[in-house]
């Protein structure tokens, strides 16, 4: 009986362990988790918090026992320290040692912290786990003043639950714009000129340089009360935070939020043998350098055909479909990955943006640009040779799959791509015309109906 190993709880682990019982009903699978929680979505934590889903309603599956009627045993609140990868055991946090037959690793990411005087102290929160949403939930109250630092694609996320929440809200993103790994100067500056006439004030080109803190406050009386019986108080320690920005600025804050980018969770795989470069190397199987041992979701690297490179792309549709992939590859079944999706479709306090691709476009390409700023719209096409290689768009919803399936589906346009240079709003005609020969035709058709 082969034992399947799967390290990671979050959404590539759970749907690889349920594809491997599908298709392998009586091997052993187990799924090592390092938080004490049932398996949940990252991606639920901001309906968390703006109260649309309990709980409950982060989990990933919610029928009780079913794991359990699965087979599937789930360790949680313990880690991988080590894999020896020849010997094919992994060393535990817990001080236990599992062996394996198939390894795969879906160990995720974790946020990437700047090392900030004051960051490590009480008020300053990461928004990754269900821990770090209960304690941004106890802070986050109305009238409260949160600062956040980082305005990219999870910036922009949780920016929208902080927003709801009625808080006075700060951000500070060191890019000169909104965004500035999804979008190009005018989108992302589009995006800030949204947020700054909802509300929030946005300070973009600046760095957090140091958190203080003042003394502590003289307790309450229900603080004192709190001493004298021995019971801890939900009164903070101190006054405000002063957050000292590199543009000379200081700002207060009563909660800190930290959202700054991830890193793929691979230290523990150092000196393993398995090659590991931004992430952990993979081939179209999802197969690491080490057979048997395979990799999927935001640790894993993957070939991308479009921008002709391996690259970690960290969104869960990627993480569902190299899940799935590596499992079945794992049970014996041959399976290819069709290539890394590169897609970003993002909604900033109401205001949709999308990023395709290679939106920056490539040395000799060509590109197009259409910008409606009094209705907040704006369009950006790039091309080499008669492809379609990547795209922006904010407040631009139509048509959206068309933009991707351009992309990726690597239509050749021949004469429509001068057309589209000419006006760049006629995507759908484009995408007809060119891909009914090419395999795509189904797909806009679709599309077509639904429009």
């Amino acid at each position: 009986m082969t034992h399947h190993v799967i390290l990671g709880a979050g959404p590539a682990g759970v749907i690889a362990a349920e594809t491997i019982r599908k298709h392998a009903p009586n091997d052993a699978i187990t799924v090592v988790g390092d938080e004490n929680e049932s398996p949940y979505s990252r991606m639920a934590i901001p309906y968390l918090l703006i109260g649309k889903v309990g709980e409950e309603g982060t989990h990933l599956r919610h029928t009780p026992g079913h794991f359990e009627a699965l087979g599937i045993k789930v360790l949680r609140g313990v880690r991988a320290k080590s894999v020896d990868a020849q010997g094919r055991r992994i060393a535990l946090s817990d001080g236990n040692t599992l062996s394996f037959d198939k390894l795969l690793i879906a160990t995720g990411s974790s946020p990437a912290t700047p090392p900030i005087p004051g960051i490590d102290g009480p008020g300053v929160h990461s928004c990754w786990t269900l821990a770090d949403a209960r304690a941004i939930a106890d802070l986050a109250k109305p009238g409260a003043k949160v600062l956040q630092m980082g305005a990219g694609f999870i910036g922009c996320i949780i920016m929208e639950s902080l927003q709801q929440r009625g808080v006075e809200l700060s951000v500070v993103e060191m890019g000169d714009r909104m965004v500035p790994r999804m979008m190009g100067p005018t989108a992302g500056g589009m995006i800030k000129g949204w947020c700054e006439a909802k509300g929030v004030k946005v300070y973009t080109g600046a760095k957090v340089e140091a958190i203080e803190r003042g003394p502590a406050k003289e307790p309450g009386l229900l603080g004192k009360i709190a001493e004298v019986v021995g019971i801890g108080s939900s009164e903070p320690a101190g006054g405000p935070m002063r957050v000292r920005l590199s543009t000379g600025q200081t700002l207060e804050a009563d909660l800190v939020i930290s959202a700054t980018g991830v890193r793929p969770n691979i230290a523990f795989l150092e000196n393993s043998g398995i090659r590991c470069l931004v992430g952990v190397l993979t081939d179209e199987h999802l197969q690491t350098s080490v057979p048997g041992i395979y990799a999927a979701g935001d640790c894993a690297e993957a070939f991308d055909k479009v921008s002709g490179k391996t690259i970690v792309s960290a969104i869960q549709p990627n993480a569902a479909e190299q899940a799935r992939v590596a499992a079945l590859n794992m049970v014996g079944q041959t399976a290819e990955l069709q290539g890394v999706t590169q897609i970003n479709v993002l909604d900033t306090l109401g205001l949709i943006s999308s990023s395709f691709g290679n939106w920056e476009g490539l040395p000799g390409g060509q590109h197009v640009e259409l910008t409606d700023e009094a209705n907040h719209k704006h369009l950006s096409l790039q091309f080499k040779d008669d492809l379609m290689v990547g795209c922006n768009s904010v407040g631009w919803t139509d048509h959206v799959g068309v933009m991707r399936g351009l992309v990726e589906g690597q239509v050749r346009l021949g004469e429509w791509k001068d057309r589209l240079l000419a006006d760049p709003t006629r995507l759908m005609d484009a995408y007809l015309a060119s891909a009914q020969g090419q395999g795509h035709w189904s797909g806009a058709a679709d599309e077509r109906r639904r429009a």
